[in-house]
Formats: C-alpha cells, structure tokens, sequence
C-alpha cells in the first residue's frame, strides 16, 4: 500500500471515530476502518479485563466466522492460553519499550521457537478459514488497554513487517478515538446522572419519557409513571443538619433502586430537592403498582423521614389518551399529591382513584396548592380545561 493510500486510511479512521457518540460505534468504526486500511478481510476489537485474565471481543466486522457476532456476549478469551497477550501488551512495553504489533499465519510463527511457545492464534486461523493476521496493541492512558485484530483469507498475500508497523500507527488512532468516546461518555453520565444519589437526573427522566409516549403512540407500549416525595426530609435536616438529610436522600434512593429492579428495565430517578421517580416502559401497570407498594413499605421502614408519598400514572389504566410527556407527568404529580394530602401509606394510582384525573386537569383555588403540576404543553393547554400561568 502507498504512502499516500495509508495516509488517507488514517484520516478516514480518524474521521470515523471522531464521528462516533456511542461506545459501540466507535468499537464498530475502529473495527472496520482497520480492516479496510490494512487491505483484511475480518477485524476485531478486544479489550484486556486485566482482572478476570482475559481478552473480551468487543466487536467484530468483515467476514464474519460461524459463531461470530459483530457485537459478541460472551466472546473471551483467557490470557493463559495467549501467553503472547502479557509479554507484548505488558512485559515488553513495561521494560521499557513501544507496543509493537506482530503477525501470524496460519502456518505458524517463525519465532515461535525463540518465545518457547505455540501461539493459540494459529489454531483459530486453520478453524475459520484465514491465512494471516496482525495484532496490535492498544494503549490508553499509558496502560495496555486491549488489541487491534486484522486477518486476510487464506490465498492473498500475508501480513509482512510494513504491515505490522501500519497496524501499530492505526492503534495509536483508535486508542485516541477510544479516549475521546469515554470522555463523552463521561460527559455524558455527568449530564444525566443526580450527583448525590448516582441515580438518573430530571434530564434523563425528560428525555427518556420522550421517547417512551413516543412509543406508546406508536405501537401501544404500556408506559408508567411513580413520582415520590420524602416525607420529613425538612425536619430532618432543621433538626439533624443538611448532612444527615443528605444521608436520607441517599438511603432513600438506594431503596427506589432496590424496589425499581422489581420493575423489568425501569429508569429510576432524582427529580430534585425530595422528590423522585420510576420510569416504565413495557411492564403492566400492575406490575409498577406492586413495585410502589414495595417503596411505601420500605421507605416507612427508614430510620429517619417519615415515608414517602407516591403517586402512579399508567397509559394501562383508564386515565384518557396521552398525547405528552406532560400529560403522564402531571397525573402522577397529582396522584402524589392526593397520597401526601391524605396521608397514604400505599400509592395513590391515577384511573384507580376517581379524583387525580380531575385533580390534575382542575386549577386549585389556592395557589400554594398547586405544587409542582408541570407547566402544560400547548397541545396540552388545547386538550385541557387549564394551563399554568
């Protein structure tokens, strides 16, 4: 290949992975940007689970083997039997030298002899059919990462020193777009995640039920809404200090997670101050109500606070059609405001309890009693006798 061609190749892998939002696109595109740079026909990403002794495939593109997968489950492979994985993405490095990748065909490694051992590699090759590979290794962070895998079939020409040292430039690209992929995903977390309870935020709850009526309008979906308020957190914190409060959250949140598992793929939540939520999507209302019954229980059991107040919004109960994020949210705040009203030690459910659904559509008389009954959408303020001011 010239000059120019892998020039270009390099560019193009760049470009591909700064392109990638995801971790599973940028796995993809380093995959398939090596494979086509290095002239293969078959690539691989792996990453090195340092603590369980093993390479685990990430992604695997091109020509795919029998039992290969382009996103594998369970692909792994244990360091024990590459015992070329610790000397040349550790020991060689470590010592003070470059990570360097080699090559290996299917006939066997010439230096096999002078590292005393018979590389598992070339079994894979002679079982799937390939004739060569390279493998580079990947460093990030200035610790071996994993390892780039590029392979050619049997009957081109194989991999030849040029190529090894191409492939070691194309790791050096990847690690990069790896490194940039987790600082967005970072980012990312950062943006969506509450900081004192580690669960999801209001953003990622906004976001989330978005998508969630979206799909409910489309194909039916079953969509449930808990939203919770902790009781007793203001005198928790006028009498204990904000610290102790804090502690409160934090427990609380820990308990909405344990009862949200409860729950198949629930996104559970801090909205803010005191007031938290389980996101469903799929699961019958029944099943939300019994995980809400399950957090009134043991939110009571709490040592400090005074329970909580629950409130539950389903599209699987008769609640009307839901056009908006809002419309959902809005029943399940008022649902929440009958229990804490009322003093409820079970969930109040929007539909099963006739007065939430007039409750949430009817302007309170006072307007400290409005609570937080989200600002109606202007689809919503059409559909619905009152809108916030």
């Amino acid at each position: 290949m010239g000059e120019d061609r892998r020039l270009r190749a390099v560019v193009a892998l760049a470009q591909a992975m700064a392109a990638a939002r995801t971790p599973r696109e940028s796995w993809r595109a380093a995959a398939a940007g090596a494979c086509e740079a290095l002239a293969g026909s078959f690539a691989a990403l792996s990453v090195w689970e340092r603590e369980l002794g093993r390479l685990k495939v990430l992604v695997n593109a091109g020509e795919c083997a029998p039992g290969e997968e382009e996103f594998p489950e369970s692909e792994t492979y244990p360091v024990h039997r590459f015992p070329e994985i610790a000397e040349f993405l550790h020991e060689r490095w470590a010592g003070g030298g470059e990570p360097d990748a080699w090559v290996e065909t299917a006939e066997g490694p010439a230096d096999a002899a002078r590292h005393g051992y018979c590389h598992e590699r070339v079994a894979a090759l002679r079982r799937r059919g390939r004739g060569c590979c390279v493998v580079a290794p990947i460093v990030l962070h200035g610790r071996a990462w994993g390892e780039l895998y590029v392979a050619r079939p049997q009957g081109v020409p194989v991999f030849g020193r040029d190529d090894a040292d191409f492939a070691t430039v194309l790791a050096s690209v990847v690690a990069s777009g790896i490194a940039q992929t987790e600082r967005l995903e970072e980012v990312r977390r950062l943006a969506f995640t509450d900081p004192l309870t580690g669960l999801a935020n209001r953003r990622a709850v906004d976001v989330r039920l978005d998508e969630a009526i979206e799909l409910h309008r489309a194909d039916g979906s079953v969509v449930s809404l808990v939203v919770c308020d902790l009781n007793g957190l203001k005198r928790v914190n006028d009498t204990h200090g904000h610290a102790v409060g804090d502690r409160l959250l934090e427990r609380f949140g820990s308990v909405l997670s344990l009862c949200g598992a409860i729950v198949p793929g629930a996104l559970v939540a801090r909205l803010g101050g005191d007031e938290f939520c389980l996101l469903s999507v799929g699961p019958s209302s029944d099943e939300v109500v019994r995980a809400a019954d399950e957090l009134c229980v043991r939110a009571g059991e709490l040592e400090l606070g005074e329970g909580v107040a629950c409130g539950v919004a389903s599209t699987g109960d008769p609640i009307g059609e839901v056009r908006s994020a809002r419309r959902l949210f809005r029943l399940a705040d008022a649902a929440q405001y009958r229990a804490k009203a009322a003093r409820s030690q079970k969930p109040v459910v929007a539909g099963r309890d006739g007065t939430v659904i007039q409750l949430a559509d009817t302007p309170p008389t006072k307007p400290q009693d409005r609570r937080r009954f989200r600002d109606a959408s202007p689809e919503d303020a059409a559909a619905e006798p009152w809108s916030e001011p």
